[in-house]
């Protein structure tokens, strides 16, 4: 699996470099554009998910325990959580986000029938995993709710809760981008408010926080080590980014909104990975300072978390909806509406129950990403080698807009 995962990122970088080589500076712009600072906040809130929120603060000790783990030793636990999350791993978004808006239009490689099965087989399953990795954190998040370590009725009502909303919200485009500011925005003030809650009205000194932001240059001092798995949990991380890759590629392809193409590039490394800095170097105080998480703070985080998992969720049940042609207008609300519901839910209980593992389904994804480059050089290469801007009729849309504002 390991040598699987290896072969996917240097066909992910060889793509990108040659992408950036060929088109550097074509503007992109999909079917649905949208301002650049909207497309930034959909990117941002489609591409992450709760474990952005919940893990950190679990993951932290075990990165800075160097004895059991001595992969972990060539830099801080807080430069290495961020290259978890951060900066080159959404250049797979790029990639898939390029591909949907320029060059899909002429393959079609996703029309061809069992390519459009496995997709969407991949997409519904990674919605479960999302709900399911919000049901396995809560126990560490609301020990009030049980003891601290067994899922309870309560968990299961949350997490079916949220995909109740999710389901809902999918049903009209207009609530995607609303909860995509909206999300931003909430996880901006959670930003706000835990680092007050240090530095402001807590006993914590302001310059520790700046001290330790500046650990994250350890990410960049050691930029080779996070391109490969540096062990197998560094896999389960990339294989989670791969399984988002397509989906999310294909979802914010949609909203670019004139961007040149080594300027999107730019924007999907650099604007996600600001806030993510600034939320990491807050956690990582609290665990370095040991203060306490409890109470109103883990409210507020389980709630943006869940937040976070609605977002996700909307985003990718509106994307295999209009996949398989299984929209609210066609079915009727009701009928999509228990359709998706009732499949989540018994999905994320089979993540539950070990039936299923991301990784499977990251490694799927690495094979479709073959499997369409062998279609490209075999049968498409000419309509490839010669495209020179995006789909015409996206460039018209765009200019009926523009003229308009």
């Amino acid at each position: 699996m390991l040598m699987w995962l290896s072969a996917g990122i240097v066909l992910t970088l060889a793509a990108i470099i040659f992408i950036v080589v060929k088109w550097g500076n074509m503007r992109i712009i999909g079917v649905t554009p949208v301002k650049t600072l909207t497309f930034i906040a959909i990117l941002f809130t489609s591409g992450l998910d709760v474990g952005l929120i919940m893990f950190p603060l679990t993951e932290f000790g075990g990165y800075a325990d160097t004895g059991a783990n001595p992969e972990y030793s060539f830099t801080n636990p807080l430069a290495i959580e961020f290259g978890y999350w951060g900066f080159f791993i959404w250049s797979f978004y790029f990639l898939t986000c390029f591909y949907f808006c320029v060059i899909e239009p002429k393959v079609k490689f996703f029309e061809i029938s069992w390519v459009k099965f496995i997709h969407n087989v991949v997409i519904i399953g990674t919605c479960a995993f999302t709900a399911f990795l919000l049901l396995s954190n809560l126990p560490w998040y609301l020990p009030a709710l049980g003891d601290g370590e067994s899922i309870v009725p309560a968990f299961y009502l949350i997490v079916f809760a949220a995909i109740a909303f999710s389901v809902y919200s999918s049903t009209d485009i207009k609530y995607v981008r609303i909860l995509s500011i909206t999300t931003t925005w909430m996880f901006i003030a959670l930003i706000v408010f835990m680092w007050g809650s240090a530095f402001v009205w807590g006993g914590s000194d302001m310059a520790q926080y700046f001290e330790a932001t500046t650990m994250l240059g350890g990410y960049f001092a050691n930029f080779q080590h996070f391109l490969f798995p540096i062990n197998d949990y560094h896999a389960f991380y990339l294989f989670w980014w791969f399984a988002w890759s397509i989906m999310i590629g294909q979802f914010t392809s949609r909203f670019v909104g004139g961007m040149k193409t080594y300027q999107v590039l730019a924007a999907m490394l650099v604007f996600p990975s600001i806030p993510i800095a600034l939320w990491f170097g807050v956690l990582y105080h609290y665990h370095d300072a040991g203060l306490d998480t409890s109470g109103i703070r883990n409210i507020a985080m389980v709630f943006v978390g869940v937040v976070f998992v609605i977002n996700s969720l909307d985003s990718l049940i509106r994307l295999y909806t209009d996949n398989l042609n299984m929209s609210a207008q066609r079915l009727g609300k009701a009928k999509y509406f228990v359709f998706n519901f009732v499949a989540l839910c018994a999905l994320t209980l089979l993540f539950k129950i070990d039936f299923l593992q991301i990784q499977w389904v990251g490694a799927l994804v690495i094979g479709l990403f073959y499997c369409c480059l062998s279609y490209i050089l075999y049968s498409k290469l000419g309509r490839v080698r010669n495209i020179d801007s995006s789909p015409a009729e996206n460039e018209l849309d765009f200019k009926k807009i523009d003229t308009a504002h």
